[in-house]
């Protein structure tokens, strides 16, 4: 039992370290997935949605504190209590997400190794079994360090979590996993690559032939001959890879100008997906910001949700002298954690990204 606990603090602990630890990295794409976990199609707590950012952070602080705590052995009965509740409550969370198919991607690793919500549920019980494991030898957890050296280190560890926390909500994540990531090319990361995997479906056709019922399982053929179709099912064997941006679009209410806009080899790209709860101090930097780059030939966008009222409402109230166009929500808040947040494109290519507190970092 005590080798296999030792066994288990470490897995354990290092797992809700790194896992923390991503979700740390950009805990507004933490928010974001608790959102969509408290909306009304899904645990329908929708009141809680306002309240998705402090959620996340607290959240994401105590996982790799408790991650912390157990590698050091800090306060063992607490840690591994906190632990089992956790678990048990991202258990119940992942299976009820698989089973009734309400989120497509848990979050637990967030955009470092996105995971479906049945793989998620395995990792889950996975980890249970190894804190029950910790639940009974509770005895064996000893701290590493002194008493005075184990409550320093937990200390630190707790606000070197909240402050890069606050780090990277003051200005971006870290390490940006996601496919708008400086480097990467957007018209790329919409297509597939050469041996990207396609659907392959079986379909099984109920039939009857010589007034006889039959059953047929292809890949979409169906029976040489029959005499009647009564069904056809279909079962997916395998799903077909996607790219890795789908939903990437910048439109007016009457035209698509997304192929346009990524040939330019000097774009600015001002994205706001909400205009009414965008920054003030963030928008107010905007204007000279633009017009700095406007002069230096490049061409300037805003992308956002908003309506055309609001639209120029903004403009006016900031005299901003250039247009909004349209994006999805979800692909805004992808692009950039910051509302506002400037992007600098070539040709499609993602050379410059700043939250709006960095504005003044870009180099036009």
């Amino acid at each position: 039992m005590k080798y296999l606990v030792a066994f288990s603090r470490i897995i354990v602990g290092l797992l809700f370290v790194i896992s923390g630890f991503v979700k740390l990295n950009d805990p507004l794409g933490f928010a974001y997935k608790l959102q969509e976990y408290f909306s009304t199609a899904v645990l329908n707590i929708p009141f809680l949605e306002p309240y998705a950012l402090g959620i996340a952070i607290i959240v994401v602080v105590f996982e790799v504190v408790l991650g912390i705590f157990l590698l050091m052995g800090y306060k063992p009965k607490f840690t591994v209590w906190s632990l089992l509740l956790m678990i048990v409550f991202f258990t119940f969370l992942t299976f009820y997400s698989a089973y009734y198919d309400k989120v497509k991607d848990c979050g637990c690793f967030g955009d470092a190794m996105p995971l479906t919500p049945w793989q998620s549920f395995t990792k889950d019980i996975i980890l249970l079994f190894f804190i029950l494991i910790l639940f009974i030898g509770v005895r064996h957890i000893k701290p590493i360090f002194s008493k005075l050296g184990t409550t320093v280190v937990a200390l630190l560890s707790f606000l070197a979590s909240l402050s890069f926390a606050y780090y990277v909500l003051m200005h971006l994540p870290a390490i940006d996993f996601r496919a708008y990531k400086i480097g990467d090319n957007i018209q790329q990361n919409m297509q597939l690559g050469p041996d990207a995997k396609r659907a392959i479906i079986d379909y099984v056709w109920t039939y009857t032939l010589n007034g006889e019922e039959k059953v047929l399982t292809d890949r979409g053929q169906g029976p040489a001959e029959y005499d009647e179709i009564i069904s056809v099912d279909t079962k997916e064997i395998q799903a077909a890879d996607l790219p890795k941006i789908q939903d990437f679009s910048i439109e007016t209410e009457d035209e698509d100008l997304t192929a346009h806009f990524l040939e330019i080899d000097k774009l600015v790209m001002i994205v706001t997906y909400n205009l009414n709860s965008s920054e003030k101090e963030g928008m107010e930097k905007l204007k000279a910001f633009s017009d700095e780059a406007i002069k230096n030939g490049y061409t300037v966008i805003g992308m956002t949700t908003s309506n055309e009222a609001t639209k120029q409402q903004i403009k006016s109230t900031y005299n901003l002298d250039f247009d909004f166009y349209l994006c999805d929500e979800k692909v805004l808040k992808t692009i950039v954690r910051s509302n506002p947040g400037v992007v600098i494109l070539n040709n499609g290519t993602v050379m410059q990204k700043k939250h709006w507190n960095d504005i003044e970092d870009l180099k036009l």
